[in-house]
């Protein structure tokens, strides 16, 4: 053998050496792998939230690009992953059902008021409650402030029960324009309907010299004056009158839509001097009625509210000898309803066996007075302190105290409860910005909170 051959042979021994070595590394390689139980698995593609495209000021989803699947199972986790507590997904907590309140409380706010008759707000945290001797007074942070916001006791008269200075609201706009409205009786006994403007001194006092005369009723007796006056979620400023006093409606007013007396009136103070008559008013177009008229057939409808969620009115109208009644309208009820006074008293025939009722609304709850003496509407209680009170209308009875709550149910039926026997001369309820209820008390001069027992 000559020395190239012997070096040839070497060299592909060299190489075949080299070549066992490499595969048997490579064996051993994946032995290990499949000991170690990791398998070559190919990775979950990652999720693509969808784009979004801007047409017109909308927001629009594009489509879903394709997910491509493994072709092989991922394989599942032994045990779920720890996620921290700040990351985790809370589920959002559950209101409790609207459903009818079986009991309320009473908690103390503030006292020391002279005859008060009702509280409002201005959209903000301060509470306004008017005495009937003519004067509004400011409470804020639970405390009466002095002195009055507004003081016209000189040109109020409220030497009858039912006269004097009987409720107030501020204009939806008040924040801009500083008006609201009062609803008192002068010193001849008629009702005067008035605008006022805050003060230019300050928040907590009205200008007593801003007033501007919206409406006067001349008044033929001293009682059955209504007096509530609230703006609707239409805009519009709505007026309780009473049939005119006496008793029995002596001159027909209730069922007289002629007369401004026995009336639910609604009129726009922002279209006209001093006010217009909205187009769509039930009697507009009638020359021979009056057009201020949005529903008749009331005896004395001394508190009426709206809903703030629906918009739906609840009215409670006193009755005379035997019924007290609460009436109720839809908020897409077009107005001109017959609510059936002196026809009915209540769901009965006033003082007639047999009566013909055909076109009259009948009320949605009645008490007798077995019960009391004059019903004293409420509000639909729309707060958040206490949930369980909500969608339920409270109203009360002036003499007796005893409150009741109303509650429409899922059929379209009403369900009257007692919640309470407050023992209370309970001459108005009120609302404040959020929606919490307040209950006056007209004999102890009290407000007072009304609250869930649970």
């Amino acid at each position: 053998m000559d020395d190239n051959f012997l070096r040839e042979s070497g060299s592909r021994l060299l190489f075949h050496k080299l070549l066992v070595l490499l595969l048997f590394l490579m064996l051993a390689a994946c032995r290990t792998a499949e000991e170690n139980g990791s398998p070559d698995i190919p990775p979950t593609p990652p999720h693509v939230e969808p784009a979004t495209a801007t047409v017109e000021g909308q927001t629009q989803e594009t489509a879903e690009p394709t997910r491509v699947e493994p072709t092989e199972p991922a394989l599942e986790p032994t045990a779920a992953p720890t996620i921290p507590p700040e990351l985790a997904a809370t589920e959002p907590p559950l209101l409790p059902p609207v459903q009818p309140v079986s009991a309320i409380q009473l908690a103390p706010v503030v006292g020391g008021f002279e005859r008060p008759t009702f509280l409002t707000h201005a959209e903000d945290g301060r509470l306004f409650v008017s005495e009937q001797v003519g004067r509004i007074s400011v409470i804020e942070n639970g405390q009466v402030l002095p002195p009055p916001f507004l003081d016209i006791q000189d040109q109020v008269g409220s030497e009858a029960l039912e006269q004097g200075l009987l409720s107030f609201v501020f204009h939806p706009d008040y924040t801009q324009n500083g008006s609201f409205f009062v609803n008192y009786t002068d010193l001849n006994g008629d009702t005067v309907v008035s605008r006022f403007q805050v003060s230019a001194a300050g928040p907590n006092t009205a200008d007593p010299l801003s007033e501007q005369i919206i409406l006067t009723v001349d008044q033929p007796f001293g009682n059955h004056n209504g007096g509530q006056l609230q703006f609707g979620p239409d805009g519009y400023l709505y007026v309780g009158m009473g049939d005119g006093g006496s008793g029995g409606d002596p001159e027909n007013h209730g069922q007289n839509p002629a007369t401004l007396l026995g009336a639910l009136l609604r009129i726009d103070v922002d279209g006209g001097s001093p006010y217009a008559v909205p187009a769509d008013n039930p009697f507009a177009n009638d020359s021979s009625e009056a057009g201020e008229v949005w529903a008749y057939g009331l005896r004395n409808p001394w508190r009426f509210s709206f809903d703030r969620l629906t918009g739906d009115l609840y009215l409670g109208d006193v009755g005379q000898r035997i019924w007290e009644e609460v009436n109720f309208q839809p908020a897409a009820g077009g107005g001109g309803e017959n609510y059936g006074w002196n026809i009915l008293e209540g769901n009965h025939c006033y003082e007639m066996a047999n009566c013909d009722s055909a076109g009259t609304v009948l009320p949605v709850a009645e008490y007798s007075h077995d019960s009391g003496c004059s019903v004293t509407g409420g509000y639909v209680y729309r707060g958040s302190q206490y949930p369980a009170l909500t969608g339920n209308y409270f109203f009360a009875d002036y003499c007796s105290g005893i409150v009741w709550g109303l509650f429409r149910q899922d059929d379209g039926g009403w369900l009257q409860t007692v919640v309470l026997e407050s023992g209370r001369t309970v001459s108005s309820f009120g609302e404040d910005m959020n929606g919490e209820l307040y209950l006056l008390d007209h004999a102890s001069g009290e407000v007072l909170q009304v609250q869930s027992t649970n």
